[in-house]
């Protein structure tokens, strides 16, 4: 049994026209007799040809029309997480200027240990690729890609010299932050941090302790209002703390929740402020006291650079500046309390 994938040339030599007649049907570049078409067509279903090797067109063309985007956890944060979902929006937008389409990746290995045939940054065929943060489990994939000429943008993080970054100023929007919160009279302040796979932490964290340098620290498993319900719980349980700074608004609307099941009331009680920026849907009447990061613009900023490189020039890294918005969820010391480090 024969069983050679049916070629264009089979297919024009069944419909009884030339190769290039039969190409232009499938490509639609060129128009064709109605009759024309359906004869090709027709010759194609009874080869079983379902059109153009994309990757042999890629190949001619110099171009897979792919630009690979590696975060580190599970793929579904791009869809899920607000700031991650913005910033993919800012991407696509950008990129679309050449026609891409984005590919989501993870490292090669997870935790140390190794995705056995997983698709990589290594493996799959790009036009480009975009790092969200510093991934050093990628590093020998980036090294790869970068040696065979493939264009490297990173976001909120370092990939190595001559890779874009596109930066946040997480440090001092932190810091700006916790200045506001002291100013109100508080001193005995928690910190409820993102993980550390999420990349800023530590940025975000040292800001805070240039203000609160003795603040107990909280760690969470992801940016989430359940994971920032759960913390706060901790949180509350551990002592009375009249402030606390969560690094993510998802985090504080968490930590309200976890204050309210404690009694408390805020800011009467304790004050609790975010970060980023977002809208967080079933809030009100609370208006969180963040830091409004410009998460489409650093998606944006990615995708330009990117097109930027495909056309042989060399992008500049930026970073962007946060901007501080006052809501009702943070105000004066009402008192002082303790809080000690779980």
């Amino acid at each position: 049994m024969n069983s050679r994938r049916a070629t264009i040339a089979d297919v024009a030599r069944e419909a009884g026209v030339s190769p290039s007649t039969a190409s232009v049907v499938f490509s639609g570049k060129t128009p064709v007799s109605d009759a024309t078409r359906a004869r090709v067509l027709a010759a194609a279903a009874d080869l079983g040809y379902t059109g153009p090797d994309p990757l042999a067109a890629s190949l001619r063309r110099g171009r897979t029309g792919i630009v690979g985007v590696l975060q580190r956890g599970p793929l579904g944060i791009a869809f899920t997480d607000p700031i991650q979902r913005s910033v993919m929006d800012g991407l696509a937008d950008a990129v679309a200027a050449i026609d891409a389409s984005l590919l989501l990746l993870r490292p090669a290995a997870d935790d140390g240990e190794p995705r056995p045939g997983a698709a990589t940054l290594a493996t799959v065929p790009l036009d480009a690729a975009v790092l969200l943060g510093t991934i050093p489990e990628a590093a020998a994939d980036v090294a790869a890609v970068r040696a065979r000429g493939i264009p490297v943008v990173v976001i909120e993080g370092d990939a190595g010299e001559g890779v874009p970054r596109i930066g946040l100023d997480n440090h001092d929007a932190q810091r700006c932050i916790a200045d506001h919160v002291r100013r109100l009279g508080h001193t005995d302040v928690a910190l409820v941090l993102l993980p550390p796979r999420l990349n800023v932490t530590h940025d975000r964290l040292g800001g805070a302790r240039d203000v609160f340098p003795d603040a107990p620290t909280y760690a969470t498993l992801g940016s989430s209002i359940d994971e920032g319900l759960r913390v706060g719980r901790q949180v509350f349980a551990d002592g009375r703390p009249t402030a606390v700074l969560a690094q993510s608004d998802l985090l504080a609307a968490g930590v309200i929740r976890a204050a309210e099941e404690a009694g408390l009331s805020v800011p009467g009680d304790v004050s609790v402020a975010g970060f980023d920026g977002i809208r967080v849907d079933g809030l009100a009447p609370y208006e969180l006291t963040t830091m409004v990061q410009p998460a489409v613009d650093k998606g944006r900023a990615a995708g330009a650079a990117v097109v930027a490189m495909l056309l042989g020039e060399q992008p500049a890294s930026i970073s962007f500046t946060s901007v501080f918005r006052a809501g009702n969820t943070t105000g004066p010391a009402s008192g002082s309390g303790t809080a000690s480090p779980r």
